[in-house]
Protein backbone atom coordinates (compact mmCIF):
# COMPACT_ATOMS: atom_id res chain seq x y z
CA UNK A 1 0.00 0.00 0.00
CA UNK A 2 1.24 3.44 -0.89
CA UNK A 3 1.36 6.17 1.82
CA UNK A 4 -1.78 7.99 0.89
CA UNK A 5 -3.83 5.00 0.73
CA UNK A 6 -2.87 4.19 4.29
CA UNK A 7 -3.70 7.86 5.20
CA UNK A 8 -7.15 7.78 3.19
CA UNK A 9 -7.97 4.46 5.55
CA UNK A 10 -7.25 6.57 9.09
CA UNK A 11 -9.68 9.27 7.86
CA UNK A 12 -12.49 7.35 10.09
CA UNK A 13 -10.35 7.06 13.04
CA UNK A 14 -9.29 10.81 12.58
CA UNK A 15 -12.94 12.17 11.75
CA UNK A 16 -14.30 10.24 15.13
CA UNK A 17 -11.00 11.78 16.90
CA UNK A 18 -11.61 15.41 15.55
CA UNK A 19 -15.58 15.16 16.37
CA UNK A 20 -15.07 13.92 19.92
CA UNK A 21 -12.44 16.79 20.84
CA UNK A 22 -14.51 19.72 19.07
CA UNK A 23 -18.21 18.86 19.32
CA UNK A 24 -18.88 19.95 15.99
CA UNK A 25 -18.95 17.81 12.74
CA UNK A 26 -18.48 20.70 10.40
CA UNK A 27 -15.10 21.51 12.66
CA UNK A 28 -14.23 18.20 12.97
CA UNK A 29 -14.10 17.48 8.96
CA UNK A 30 -12.20 21.23 8.65
CA UNK A 31 -9.54 19.70 11.19
CA UNK A 32 -9.67 16.05 9.40
CA UNK A 33 -9.27 17.38 5.72
CA UNK A 34 -6.07 20.23 7.10
CA UNK A 35 -4.40 17.07 8.83
CA UNK A 36 -4.73 15.05 6.13
CA UNK A 37 -3.79 17.71 3.84
CA UNK A 38 -0.63 18.55 5.53
CA UNK A 39 0.19 14.89 6.46
CA UNK A 40 0.31 14.56 2.37
CA UNK A 41 2.30 17.25 1.86
CA UNK A 42 5.13 16.53 4.86
CA UNK A 43 4.97 12.93 4.20
CA UNK A 44 8.83 12.79 3.83
CA UNK A 45 8.88 13.78 7.82
CA UNK A 46 7.20 10.73 8.47
CA UNK A 47 9.52 7.88 9.36
CA UNK A 48 8.23 4.40 7.61
CA UNK A 49 8.02 1.68 10.28
CA UNK A 50 6.25 4.30 12.84
CA UNK A 51 3.17 4.87 13.78
CA UNK A 52 1.20 6.41 10.86
CA UNK A 53 -1.57 6.50 13.02
CA UNK A 54 -0.22 8.43 16.59
CA UNK A 55 1.53 10.42 13.41
CA UNK A 56 -1.65 11.55 12.20
CA UNK A 57 -3.79 12.02 15.39
CA UNK A 58 -0.58 14.43 16.78
CA UNK A 59 -0.99 16.82 13.27
CA UNK A 60 -4.45 16.83 14.23
CA UNK A 61 -4.47 17.41 17.69
CA UNK A 62 -1.87 20.20 17.21
CA UNK A 63 -4.36 21.64 14.16
CA UNK A 64 -6.97 21.43 16.96
CA UNK A 65 -4.56 23.45 19.60
CA UNK A 66 -3.67 26.11 17.37
CA UNK A 67 -7.06 27.04 15.99
CA UNK A 68 -7.95 27.29 19.89
CA UNK A 69 -5.29 29.70 20.52
CA UNK A 70 -6.43 31.26 17.64
CA UNK A 71 -10.05 32.05 19.04
CA UNK A 72 -8.98 31.80 22.35
CA UNK A 73 -11.68 28.80 23.33
CA UNK A 74 -9.64 27.23 25.82
CA UNK A 75 -12.33 27.06 28.44
CA UNK A 76 -14.44 23.90 29.38
CA UNK A 77 -17.61 25.73 30.12
CA UNK A 78 -18.69 27.38 27.05
CA UNK A 79 -21.91 27.76 27.15
CA UNK A 80 -22.50 28.48 23.40
CA UNK A 81 -21.24 24.97 22.58
CA UNK A 82 -22.80 22.85 20.23
CA UNK A 83 -23.50 20.08 23.12
CA UNK A 84 -25.81 22.44 24.68
CA UNK A 85 -28.03 22.83 22.40
CA UNK A 86 -28.35 18.92 21.51
CA UNK A 87 -31.41 17.46 21.40
CA UNK A 88 -31.99 13.55 22.73
CA UNK A 89 -33.83 10.82 20.44
CA UNK A 90 -37.52 10.38 21.17
CA UNK A 91 -38.24 8.31 24.11
CA UNK A 92 -34.82 7.16 24.46
CA UNK A 93 -33.58 7.38 28.13
CA UNK A 94 -29.87 6.25 26.65
CA UNK A 95 -30.29 9.45 24.24
CA UNK A 96 -30.77 10.95 27.16
CA UNK A 97 -27.62 9.26 28.73
CA UNK A 98 -25.01 9.79 26.19
CA UNK A 99 -25.92 13.56 26.19
CA UNK A 100 -25.25 13.78 29.84
CA UNK A 101 -22.00 11.83 28.92
CA UNK A 102 -21.22 14.34 26.27
CA UNK A 103 -22.13 17.41 28.30
CA UNK A 104 -19.60 16.75 30.78
CA UNK A 105 -17.12 15.33 28.18
CA UNK A 106 -16.66 18.92 27.65
CA UNK A 107 -16.88 20.01 30.87
CA UNK A 108 -13.68 18.08 31.72
CA UNK A 109 -10.22 20.40 31.21
CA UNK A 110 -8.95 20.10 27.63
CA UNK A 111 -6.00 17.98 28.88
CA UNK A 112 -8.19 15.89 30.74
CA UNK A 113 -10.72 15.10 27.68
CA UNK A 114 -7.49 14.66 25.43
CA UNK A 115 -6.21 12.03 26.95
CA UNK A 116 -10.09 9.85 27.82
CA UNK A 117 -10.55 10.43 24.05
CA UNK A 118 -6.92 8.79 23.30
CA UNK A 119 -7.77 6.04 25.14
CA UNK A 120 -10.85 5.64 25.91
CA UNK A 121 -12.64 5.78 22.71
CA UNK A 122 -9.57 5.82 20.14
CA UNK A 123 -8.13 3.00 22.33
CA UNK A 124 -4.31 3.94 22.00
CA UNK A 125 -2.20 2.65 24.19
CA UNK A 126 -0.93 5.11 27.19
CA UNK A 127 2.59 4.69 25.26
CA UNK A 128 0.89 5.82 22.04
CA UNK A 129 -0.92 8.78 23.84
CA UNK A 130 2.37 9.75 25.58
CA UNK A 131 4.23 10.07 22.29
CA UNK A 132 1.20 12.09 20.53
CA UNK A 133 0.76 14.30 23.78
CA UNK A 134 4.16 15.02 24.02
CA UNK A 135 3.95 14.27 27.68
CA UNK A 136 5.28 11.27 29.89
CA UNK A 137 3.10 7.88 30.67
CA UNK A 138 3.02 8.98 34.22
CA UNK A 139 1.36 12.10 32.82
CA UNK A 140 -1.21 10.31 30.77
CA UNK A 141 -2.00 7.75 33.51
CA UNK A 142 -2.72 10.37 35.89
CA UNK A 143 -4.40 12.99 33.24
CA UNK A 144 -7.07 9.45 32.59
CA UNK A 145 -8.03 8.66 36.43
CA UNK A 146 -8.62 12.59 36.90
CA UNK A 147 -10.67 12.48 33.70
CA UNK A 148 -12.33 9.12 34.47
CA UNK A 149 -12.87 10.51 38.29
CA UNK A 150 -14.04 13.92 37.30
CA UNK A 151 -16.29 12.16 34.33
CA UNK A 152 -17.99 9.95 37.52
CA UNK A 153 -18.79 13.18 39.49
CA UNK A 154 -20.57 14.92 36.89
CA UNK A 155 -22.61 12.21 35.87
CA UNK A 156 -23.50 11.21 39.02
CA UNK A 157 -23.87 14.78 40.08
CA UNK A 158 -26.47 15.10 37.26
CA UNK A 159 -28.19 11.51 38.09
CA UNK A 160 -28.44 12.16 41.97
CA UNK A 161 -30.02 15.64 41.18
CA UNK A 162 -32.34 13.85 38.93
CA UNK A 163 -33.45 11.47 42.06
CA UNK A 164 -34.11 15.00 43.90
CA UNK A 165 -37.11 15.33 41.82
CA UNK A 166 -40.15 13.84 41.38
CA UNK A 167 -40.04 10.26 39.48
CA UNK A 168 -42.57 10.79 36.14
CA UNK A 169 -43.98 8.09 34.29
CA UNK A 170 -42.93 7.11 30.85
CA UNK A 171 -46.27 6.64 29.16
CA UNK A 172 -45.24 5.36 25.50
CA UNK A 173 -47.43 6.02 22.62
CA UNK A 174 -49.28 3.10 20.82
CA UNK A 175 -49.83 4.61 17.88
Amino acid sequence: MSFESDVVLLLPNLRRYAHALTGDAAWADDLVQDTAERALNRWSMWRPHSNLRAWLMTILRNLYLDQLRKQREITGSDETADWHAMVAPQDTVDGLFLRDVQRALYCLPVEQREVLLLVGLEELSYQEASSILKIPLGTVMSRLSRAREHMHSLIFAEDSSRHERPALKVVRSTK
